[in-house]
């Protein structure tokens, strides 16, 4: 039995972990990646002499797919937790705490925006449940549309979309409401009076849980143990550049006849793959956006002063070429022992991919000079990185939910054929787990019922 998974990001490799598991060792499962290395925009490298993050560096640690999943690779001893600092951000040239009582930078008071808006503001914001509220139920939005019409421009541009740009690489007109806040599409739905209700309503309940985790050596620790528990066959450098249904399976280009495959690519990838086989799944792929960013992850001296926060994130339409700071060493205890403080600087938005063209020299020479524009003080890196991430993170626009469910709905009446990806159900590591972790069940299946059949 041959197995493919097209696709070696961590939504493959958990995928061709789990067809391990249910197939057992006789499975050939072979793992097609077209570049050069597998994780996809998960990657470790090394900085200062150690692991470093840089892409993800975090998930959320209050859904258990991650942790679960280390767990089982032997990997307990890997989790790591933030010191629970918060972020400030970047607005009118100075530096504001991060609002606190908000669902992504929408918030639930006037209040906590004291000092970060004008009076103007926080009078529409305080007001805002004396206006009515028009909603539909069942429709979509992006959230620039309603929180900029509800609670106004600032609220928009100084508190949601830093928050946002962090998830998605994107900006709040790029987001719709149903796929990136359903909390806050089912308080809506259900009736509430004004924005202000609906976000009450929505917010998670009080938890002492820690709202995030990592892993001490990096995502790379995890790659490792997913790719050896697989003991699939991995092929680099190679793209699947046809999948056709054959006789008993299907054939997946170069690779040959397969009994089932699962399509883990990004998604405009997964459209030209599934154009012939699935042509609705395909054009329904096809309409998603991604959106590219750069990173550079910088070591300073160990005494640098930075601010005594998790990061610095930035308002939309500053005079700054980084859109956010993360303070690693600030925001992670296992970092903050190292004999260097490391800080990271993302570049790129959707809709403005022109960081990624810039020389290595220029991004980290605007990495220096905004953080020490934000932070105030010198900025003298001891080593620094870059990556680029062209097409990194998928948008999930107004009407994504719907795409997914038309394209999966068109999948699903292709037996042996699944889709996996951060395109379907959330961009975090613990989606992709999860979007994974599906694919395999849904494969396995087919594959006993033919047995059986």
């Amino acid at each position: 039995m041959r197995i493919a998974v097209v696709g070696g990001g961590i939504s493959g490799l958990v995928a061709a972990y789990r067809l391990r598991q249910r197939l057992g060792d006789s499975a050939d499962i072979v793992v097609l990646e077209q570049g050069g290395r597998v994780g996809g925009v998960l990657h470790t490298r090394e900085l200062a002499g150690e692991p470093v993050d840089l892409g993800a560096e975090a998930f959320v640690g209050r859904r258990p797919e991650v942790i679960e999943l280390m767990s089982e690779l032997g990997l307990d001893d890997q989790l790591v937790r933030p010191a629970g600092k918060r972020p400030l951000i970047w607005a009118r040239g100075s530096a504001h705490p991060l609002p606190g009582r908000t669902l992504m930078g929408i918030p639930s008071d006037a209040e906590s925006l004291r000092g970060l808006v004008d009076d103007a503001t926080l009078d529409r914001v305080a007001t805002e449940p004396r206006r009515p509220l028009r909603w539909e139920p069942g429709s979509d939005v992006d959230v620039q549309t309603l929180v900029g019409d509800r609670f106004g421009t600032q609220v928009v541009e100084r508190s949601v979309d830093p928050l946002l740009g962090g998830v998605y690489a994107g900006v709040s007109a790029s987001i719709g409401i149903r796929a990136a806040l359903p909390t806050l599409a089912e308080a809506l739905d259900n009736g509430a009076a004004s924005l202000t209700e609906a976000i009450r309503a929505a917010m998670p309940a009080p938890s002492s849980a820690p709202v995030f985790g990592g892993l001490r050596d990096g995502y790379g620790a995890l790659l490792a143990a997913l790719t050896a528990a697989s003991r699939a066959r991995l092929v680099t450098t190679t793209a699947a550049t046809r999948i056709a249904h054959a006789p008993g399976g299907w054939v997946v280009d170069p690779l040959g006849a397969v009994d089932a495959v699962v399509v883990a690519t990004p998604a405009p990838v997964a459209a030209r793959l599934l154009h012939y086989v699935a042509p609705a799944a395909a054009r329904a792929a096809a309409g998603i956006e991604l959106s590219s960013s750069a990173l550079v992850a910088m070591a300073l001296p160990r005494e640098t002063a930075l601010p005594d926060n998790s990061g610095i994130l930035v308002a939309t339409g500053e005079p700054l070429r980084a859109k956010a700071f993360t303070l690693s060493s600030r925001k992670w205890p296992h970092l903050a022992a190292r004999e260097v403080a490391l800080v990271r600087a993302s570049f790129g938005r959707l809709g403005d991919d022109t960081p990624l063209s810039w020389t290595d020299d220029d991004l980290i020479a605007a990495a220096v000079a905004d953080l020490a524009t934000v932070t105030g003080i010198p900025i003298t890196p001891l080593e620094a990185v870059v990556q680029r991430w062209p097409g990194g993170l998928p948008q999930y626009a107004p009407g994504h939910t719907e795409r997914i469910a038309t394209l999966e709905s068109a999948v699903a009446s292709l037996d042996g054929l699944a889709v996996a990806g951060a395109y379907l159900h959330g961009v975090g590591v613990p989606a992709c787990v999860a979007s994974g972790t599906a694919a395999a069940g849904r494969i396995s299946a087919d594959l006993a019922s033919a047995d059986h059949g």
